[in-house]
């Protein structure tokens, strides 16, 4: 809002004008453009990792299965947790010398190591936790989506001749994109305005290393009291 054409610790009304000095300030500010590039590489492994991953994955619970609606339930679970409790788990599970992941790497004879301590793999060790969450929620989406497909379509095709892959490509795909649209949109969204289970992780640490854009506005805003630099 025009608070951010101010120069404003947040106490009083804003009466220090600068202007757009604060959108200047943002895009010159090493830690904002390592949270414009932190925030594309999370999305890009999104779409290129974790969508793919949960559109097989309702590929196959789509089919008869036994017990595929346990299947369902326990892939779908994660999405229930809030961030936080996510966060605190992975916290635990991932914990140097008494988490249960150290724990198996040692019985395995590897070294997991303090991975959110670790600037080269934090990034993609949130990654790792925000796709345990979540795929289950785009498998969710994609089974609703197979499911609004006639079966006359794909029957059609196989009577024909076509192969299982050959009926995925040229028919159950195409008429699954919009629900694809619709989950790459709520990916990149999801993305841009991920905190709390950064917050709770890392902090936006180790040197900034896994911030991302709210955590930082969160940090100018309310610890630093930089409520206009932050606002814009």
């Amino acid at each position: 809002g025009y608070t951010s054409l101010y120069k404003w610790n947040g106490f009083n009304l804003p009466e220090n004008f600068v202007g757009l000095d604060n959108f200047t300030r943002a895009f010159k500010d090493p830690t904002f453009l390592g949270d414009l590039w932190h925030t594309l590489v999370l999305i890009t492994l999104s779409l290129v990792i974790q969508l793919p991953v949960s559109l097989a994955l309702a590929m196959l619970l789509n089919q008869k299965l036994k017990g595929r609606s346990v299947y369902r339930v326990i892939f779908f679970a994660p999405y229930v947790l809030s961030e936080v409790t996510t966060a605190v788990l992975f916290t635990l599970v991932l914990s140097p010398n008494r988490g249960l992941g150290d724990t198996v790497s040692k019985l395995l004879g590897a070294e997991a190591g303090a991975v959110f301590a670790d600037p080269d793999t934090v990034l993609f060790a949130l990654f790792l936790v925000i796709s345990w969450k979540y795929f289950g929620f785009h498998m969710i989406l994609y089974l609703a989506g197979r499911q609004g497909i006639p079966a006359e379509l794909t029957e059609a095709a196989t009577t024909d001749g076509a192969s299982a892959w050959q009926v995925f490509r040229h028919v159950t795909l195409p008429l699954l994109g919009p629900t694809i649209r619709i989950s790459v949109f709520l990916s990149v969204i999801g993305s841009i305005q991920l905190f709390d289970m950064v917050w709770v992780l890392t902090g936006g640490g180790p040197i900034h290393a896994s911030e991302t854009m709210a955590v930082t506005m969160f940090d100018r805003g309310f610890r630093r009291f930089e409520v206009g630099y932050a606002s814009a």
